[in-house]
């Protein structure tokens, strides 16, 4: 059994225009590997090698400010698309906030099979489409929103992100209960607020109970109406 028969992203990473000759074909050129929090994957500036799927956990993409600051430009999440196929260097880093799995490529290899088969070359063209939507979005959240408005957005986000498709095709409900794959740090680090803030965004959206905080990390969407007004 190949590692595509069993991933758990299949259906919809952009490998899923692909018949199962093609994805054996896939396999055959790619490897599984494990990134621990803080590892990182690609980098700034460098020479693209490296294109990947993520099949388990979180990862950000980042910049480097020329005061030497990083800024954390998007997120990633489970059957999302990393790297520069076809591109000549990484436009930023992507780095493991979270333990995560990914399924990765040399860029080449991957070049050359996607130029064979126009059913991957136009699952990236979407993904390409919706990536800019989302940097779009992002920088709306970053330029424009309140603290109140980033911190709402950021939970509703994660609540349809971290939804576990698996291989079954179904309609997928945000999730009412979820673990965040953040600590407070990292929350206002991605948001570009101070973890004061971010602290007690999350005790204001519990004391009017629109969130409630049964751990440190999990967080459960009480009045989801509420809060997408929060988020504007």
């Amino acid at each position: 059994m190949s590692a595509c028969d069993t991933c758990i992203v299949r259906n919809r990473a952009i490998c899923s225009s692909l018949d199962n000759e093609e994805l054996k074909a896939l396999n055959a050129i790619g490897r599984r590997r494990t990134l621990e929090p803080g590892e990182s994957l690609m980098w700034e500036g460098e020479d693209s090698v490296l294109v990947a799927n993520v099949i388990d956990g979180v990862l950000k993409l980042s910049t480097g400010t020329e005061d030497g600051r990083e800024q954390i430009v998007g997120v990633v999440y489970p059957s999302d698309f990393i790297g520069r196929p076809f591109g000549a260097t990484s436009g930023h880093g992507v780095t493991a906030l979270t333990e995560s799995k990914v399924c990765v490529f040399s860029r080449r290899d991957f070049d050359a099979f996607a130029r064979e088969h126009p059913g991957l070359e136009h699952k990236l063209l979407q993904r390409t489409l919706a990536e800019l939507d989302r940097t779009r979005r992002w920088m709306l959240l970053l330029g424009r929103k309140s603290a109140s408005e980033k911190l709402a957005t950021f939970l509703l986000e994660m609540s349809e992100r971290l939804v576990q498709r698996g291989c079954v095709d179904a309609p997928d409900q945000p999730l009412k209960t979820f673990a965040l794959p953040f600590s407070r740090q990292q929350v206002a680090d991605v948001l570009g607020l101070t973890i004061e803030t971010v602290s007690r965004q999350f005790t204001r959206l519990k004391a009017e109970g629109i969130i409630d905080l049964p751990s440190r990390r999990e967080v459960a969407i009480v009045d989801r109406d509420a809060l997408m007004a929060e988020a504007g």
